[in-house]
């Protein structure tokens, strides 16, 4: 193969879920079978890159200052899903249970790994809870140890005096397990189910 598709090639495998074969394949498919989709491609990567950003309120993605959730006056600013990732969001929201906003941390505590709490986006949520915005924070987090000491990390961050009501879903998804691959039944299960975390 040529410098340039190994290039190619290595950049693809870099994503995530792709290893050598799948990144060998998209990087056929483009150059060989499909090569007219590539300016397309090319042109909507470039604009994703400048467009989207977090939301400065919850950290979804976002293409103006907040996100569409975060503007939508319909939803209930009080009541805030705390999620590790974008995509769990938007499982979440896919499944309908859940009205409120989101806030995403964009990762979970993991000493053993590096990642303290200064590398997560806890800033915009914990100046929410000390401003009393918030009146029920449900914590969607893997039910791992680094999930459950993210929790634990948040809890002992709320300001004492029971005024935030705070709730962990687990019911129905499995032990070791995260939202991402859930269902949306079994999502609305765990949110309908939800209990108190302390």
């Amino acid at each position: 193969m040529t410098p340039a598709f190994e290039k190619l090639q290595k950049q693809l495998k870099q994503l995530p879920g792709l290893g050598y074969r799948s990144s060998e394949r998209i990087a056929l498919h483009l150059l060989v079978e499909k090569p007219a989709r590539l300016p397309a491609l090319v042109a909507a990567l470039q604009e994703a890159a400048a467009a989207v950003h977090r939301c400065a309120r919850c950290g979804n993605l976002a293409e103006a200052e907040c996100c569409e959730i975060c503007a939508d006056a319909r939803r209930d600013r009080s009541v805030v899903c705390v999620v590790e990732q974008v995509p769990d969001l938007v499982a979440i929201e896919r499944s309908g249970a859940h009205r409120g906003v989101y806030h995403v941390l964009h990762g979970k505590l993991s000493p053993i790994s590096g990642v303290s709490p200064d590398d997560l986006n806890f800033g915009p949520l914990l100046r929410a809870l000390e401003a009393g915005e918030v009146r029920e924070l449900i914590l969607a987090l893997s039910n791992d140890v680094e999930g459950e000491a993210t929790c634990h990390f948040l809890t002992e961050r709320i300001p004492p005096g029971g005024a935030v009501k705070i709730t962990r879903i687990g019911f129905g998804l499995p032990s070791g397990g995260g939202v991402l691959y859930a269902d949306s039944v079994t999502l609305k299960s765990a949110l309908d189910g939800r209990r108190d975390y302390r």
